[in-house]
């Protein structure tokens, strides 16, 4: 099966990439994009830094104290062949195995005899291996690298590629196992690249030091930081928290492994940790992008409801991570709110990323830019990770990669089947050739625009001669969806709309999602947003851009009419947005920011404000822009000024 999740049980199964295709639309041309221009840029990139020069230097014994990078930059090289290898079994593009066996080639040249990888440690001129374990990521590099032998092996078999990862694991299971270094890696990953990879081999030592290493966790194994150990994980043991916390991508690569060893131990106590975690969390620790972390000083969680959105952090990378904790919950429960998350992170984190040609992408993403960014050089390493503009590449780049690895395995993440038959979770336009337990084959053909239209059709092309149940997500937001089959239409509500019966070819169903504009009020918790609202289009947020507006400076004062929202008639709308009404509030300069009583009245004429989806923004040039909208009649204007001697 080719998938990049293929736990032993659950309660749903994933279908592969053999038997998932997209054949266009949104994330089809997306797909597209990455293949001919991502794939290739991130090589272009890694050649050019030296960055895969220094598997070389280990390779010739010339490594020295000059080296190139950061100490995870080996981890990119890893995760571009992973993306390599999930492209290459998608399109059979002979150039993607090309470039799999030639960086497999210099890879394998800089393994040690004892199964040790790595270019910035354990070699001459260079730091001695294991020596920092805080922050030299080299169990995190040996983490990726087995992720991208999952990859390889799933779609191509027991290759060079895969026996330099397997030589690779064993030495970790030697130096860390029992009686070894009883220690952790400062950045988790290691943990969910063995759990698969042993699953992958069937293999269970693999999975058994990954139940390892997160038993070690929290305990304060690590060096204590300024930061504090929540930066690692290693203040609570994972069975014992309630809530991400510390460094986004470290506490959900961690929390992803967690569930992986969970559901093959058994673990349930491991398990319900995770899903206390992700409840919380989601409710008041997540942006409605779907983005995580609001603090740029350790690029982590906040506290509850500490959700701003002009200092968000939301890297790219804790959006490709939150749907593999989603996914595999998902896959392990069947609570399809995961799903839900997983459809609003991929439109609004990882679609929002790169530009359109595939040779820029955005490492962090705030929800609200004071100041438009600078125009970025395309053949310059970005130094900042939150630029407000797309950037060919960065000093820390690893976002570009996590993307790549994302589009290219997609629709592994699209469908599953159970012991009753099959679940569509994501819509896209596509085919999907399965078969049910027992052998049982189905094929069905989905028409669909979404998500500009709401329209989703399912057509069978073959099915099962018995009854067999094809359920199709109706997302949280979806309130009034219908779905017809059999010439009925039945009003559905979120959750899974299902339909059970012997399907004969030719059968199609039809679900109509509500893909209006909608407004979306924040819960009044989050202070920073207090008096605002977003919008809404089905399963994408819009934002305002200063781009659109009559000037640049009536973003900062403006203030919108929630009494009226246009479906996309008006005007100035833009495909797939909305416009509101929206007035400037006129808020005159003064010496001092603050008063001693509300101001009154909004100011200026209405005009009309275009929305656009917030994953297009900042793609006409560098601009300011913001999500979440003041209130025009929001009780401080509408307060009477205080009266003198009152």
């Amino acid at each position: 099966m080719t998938s990049p999740v293929l736990p032993s049980h659950g309660r749903v199964r994933p279908l592969g990439l053999a038997q998932v295709s997209l054949t266009g639309g949104f994330w089809g041309g997306r797909q597209t994009v990455n293949a001919t221009a991502t794939l290739a840029h991130c090589e272009s990139w890694m050649e050019r830094l030296g960055w895969l020069a220094n598997f070389d230097r280990v390779a010739d014994g010339t490594t020295g104290p000059d080296r190139p990078g950061w100490s995870f930059s080996d981890s990119e090289v890893y995760k571009l062949l992973e993306a390599l290898s999930w492209e290459s079994a998608r399109s059979g593009d002979p150039e993607a195995e090309s470039a799999i066996k030639r960086l497999t080639a210099r890879v394998a040249r800089a393994q040690d005899p004892d199964g040790y990888l790595n270019t910035c440690f354990g070699h001459p001129g260079r730091p001695p291996r294991y020596s920092d374990l805080e922050m030299g990521h080299e169990l995190y590099n040996t983490g990726h690298l087995l992720q991208a032998a999952v990859a390889r092996l799933r779609t191509a078999g027991d290759d060079d590629l895969v026996r330099v990862a397997r030589r690779a694991a064993d030495h970790v299971c030697r130096t860390f196992g029992p009686g070894g270094i009883d220690g952790v890696c400062g950045h988790p990953e290691i943990e969910v690249g063995l759990a698969e990879f042993g699953r992958a081999l069937g293999e269970p030592r693999y999975v058994e030091q990954a139940r390892l290493f997160i038993e070690r966790r929290g305990h304060g194994r690590l060096k204590d930081i300024p930061l504090g150990r929540a930066y690692f994980q290693d203040d609570i043991p994972v069975r014992e928290a309630d809530v991400w916390r510390g460094h986004a991508v470290r506490a959900l690569y961690l929390a992803a492994a967690s569930v992986d060893v969970a559901v093959e131990t058994g673990d349930s106590g491991l398990l319900d940790a995770v899903r206390r975690q992700w409840e919380r969390s989601v409710a008041r620790r997540t942006y409605v992008t779907g983005g995580m972390g609001s603090r740029h000083q350790d690029e982590g969680f906040g506290e509850d409801w500490e959700l701003p959105p002009d200092r968000a952090y939301c890297e790219t990378c804790a959006g490709v991570a939150s749907i593999m904790v989603s996914w595999r919950l998902y896959l392990a429960t069947g609570d399809v709110r995961c799903t839900d998350l997983i459809e609003r992170t991929l439109y609004n984190v990882v679609a929002t990323s790169p530009s359109a040609d595939g040779r820029a992408f955005f490492y962090a993403n705030p929800l609200h830019q004071r100041a438009a960014g600078r125009p970025a050089d395309p053949d310059e390493v970005s130094p900042r990770a939150e630029a407000g503009v797309r950037a060919a590449w960065f000093d820390v780049s690893c976002c570009p990669t996590n993307v790549a690895r994302t589009l290219a395995g997609l629709h592994a993440y699209l469908a599953t089947v159970d012991d009753d038959g099959l679940q569509l979770l994501q819509y896209a336009a596509g085919e999907i050739r399965a078969e049910l337990p027992g052998g049982r084959p189905v094929a069905l053909d989905v028409e669909t625009a979404y998500p500009d239209d709401g329209t989703v059709r399912v057509r069978v092309v073959a099915g099962p001669d018995e009854p067999w149940t094809l359920s199709l997500r109706v997302p949280g937001w979806a309130d009034g969806a219908t779905l017809t089959e059999g010439g009925r239409t039945t009003t559905v509500a979120p959750g899974l709309a299902q339909v059970r019966r012997a399907f004969a070819a030719g059968d199609e169903i039809v679900l109509e999602l509500p893909v209006t504009p909608r407004f979306t009020w924040p819960d009044p918790r989050i202070d920073a947003v207090r008096g605002c609202v977003a919008v809404e289009r089905g399963p994408e947020v819009l934002c305002v851009e200063s781009a659109d507006l009559p000037s640049r400076g009536v973003l900062d004062d403006l203030t919108i009419d929630t009494l009226t929202i246009d479906t996309g008639s008006a005007p100035r709308a833009v495909p797939g947005g909305a416009v509101v009404r929206g007035r400037a509030r006129g808020v005159p300069d003064q010496a001092w920011s603050y008063r001693d009583r509300p101001l009154s009245g909004d100011g200026g004429d209405w005009f009309d404000v275009p929305l656009r989806p917030y994953h297009a923004w900042a793609r006409r040039g560098p601009s300011s822009m913001r999500i979440f909208l003041p209130i025009a009649d929001q009780p401080a204007d509408q307060h009477p000024p205080i009266q003198e001697g009152a």
